[in-house]
């Protein structure tokens, strides 16, 4: 009875609450906070709210990930938040990245 007494009760590990932002960018994947950090700079009082919902619906369980980038980018047009991304076309030669300007170069010498 006096050991029982003496035993300190457990302690709940009590752990932070993640904000909006960074539940939602645990789920997207490949270029996903890319599309999400580029919508925000077009658009950051419309990226806040879409990212509570989505931080909300995460939550609940009703939406799951990974997310892509190609994913939420067509997700942000389709609720008419138009941006535009920074697209890069490379090419493998040789085990070597080249841009389309290197490789017109090289094709004109």
């Amino acid at each position: 009875m006096l050991l029982s007494q003496e035993r300190p009760a457990p302690v709940a590990v009590v752990t932070p609450k993640l904000s909006p932002h960074e539940i939602v960018r645990k789920i997207l994947a490949g270029r996903g906070v890319e599309v999400l950090e580029t919508a925000r700079r077009y658009y950051p009082k419309e990226v806040g709210i879409i990212e509570e919902n989505l931080a909300r619906l995460i939550d609940s369980g009703r939406l799951k990930g990974p997310v892509s980038g190609e994913e939420l980018f067509s997700f942000l047009r389709r609720v008419g938040l138009s941006f535009s991304m920074d697209t890069k076309i490379r090419v493998k030669e040789h085990g070597e990245l080249k841009t389309l300007e290197e490789k017109f170069r090289e094709g004109v010498r």
